[in-house]
């Protein structure tokens, strides 16, 4: 089976396990990249992140109609935390958006964060890549519910959608996590309940001190509203993504966005490689002098790292 061709001619088992190889580092996903990596560059990758408990499934639900709607061919990537006891993951995204089940327009992954920080699956932007290759217009990427500094999905997104709900304190964590730093739509989740108009009203405030130290020419964040469990607010949320894309592509950055992201990914597998080829050369006898206190861990890791640079034949 050539899992490469059937990808890119948009076979959605093709695509199902090319995704199931490199989420397990299986060797022949790698390869199944190499050939479609030329074809990609194009879909619009949206992120969707918040607290837990914002309704970002649902949202997304939503926003899938909307796009579908449009006539436009959707990928979702719907991230779920990983037990660190068992290595398992409940998937139960997923299982939030049964009714696009059937729709061939629609492509659905569920991936574990199999102890991946940051809010992402480890795959996440292979995965992308992926549906970017099978011709999906856009890709949604769900986070697991961000903490202050998981938020990853912000440099492997075009657009990032920040998910607030009233009554959760949102507008104080989105603060401490810089989302509101980061985030190109806002949207106050569940707005018929009690407490959004103060949520709103603070947000504005973080959104106004934000506008005011950028520069002529930036985007501007718009604040959205949304009850996604009766539909309501997809149309404005969808319209605000399309005029993201638009500002981005008139300014360059829909392509630059997409060449740093692939660069980051880049260093990201270099550092991988070589850490992991460090540590092969950890030497049994450093690590039981660490352990048993007879050497600090800095000089065996200078110690380590002069020896290296010594079999390489580099200066010290």
């Amino acid at each position: 089976m050539d899992v490469a061709g059937e990808l890119l001619a948009g076979h959605i088992a093709a695509g199902a396990r090319a995704i199931r190889w490199l989420d397990d580092r299986d060797p022949r996903g790698r390869e199944v990249l190499r050939r479609i990596y030329p074809s990609t560059g194009r879909a619009h990758i949206v992120g969707v992140t918040g607290p837990p408990g914002a309704g970002k499934s649902t949202l997304v639900d939503m926003l899938v109609s909307e796009q579908r709607a449009r006539g436009r061919k959707v990928g979702v990537l719907a991230i779920d935390p990983t037990s660190p006891f068992t290595g398992g993951a409940i998937l139960g995204d997923r299982l939030r958006m049964t009714r696009h089940a059937l729709d061939a327009g629609v492509f659905i992954r569920s991936m574990g964060t199999r102890g991946h920080s940051g809010g992402l699956s480890r795959a996440t932007y292979d995965a992308s890549l992926v549906l970017d290759a099978m011709g999906y217009d856009v890709v949604i990427v769900e986070t697991v519910g961000v903490g202050q500094d998981e938020i990853d999905v912000v440099s492997l997104a075009h657009s990032t959608i920040i998910v607030a709900v009233p009554g959760l304190g949102d507008e104080v964590q989105a603060m401490k996590a810089g989302l509101l730093e980061a985030g190109e739509l806002i949207v106050v989740n569940k707005a018929d309940r009690e407490g959004f108009e103060q949520t709103r009203r603070h947000l504005e405030l973080l959104l106004h001190l934000r506008c005011g130290a950028q520069a002529a020419g930036q985007w501007q964040p718009p604040l959205l509203s949304a009850v996604a469990a009766r539909g309501e607010g997809a149309a404005a949320i969808v319209d605000a993504l399309d005029a993201h894309r638009a500002h981005l592509q008139a300014s360059g950055d829909f392509a630059r966005q997409s060449g740093r992201r692939s660069e980051q990914q880049f260093l990201n597998l270099a550092r991988e490689a070589l850490l992991s080829e460090v540590l092969a050369e950890a030497c049994a006898e450093l690590r039981e002098q660490v352990r048993v206190r007879r050497l600090d861990p800095y000089t065996a890791a200078e110690q380590l790292i002069a020896t290296r640079r010594e079999r390489a034949g580099l200066p010290a």
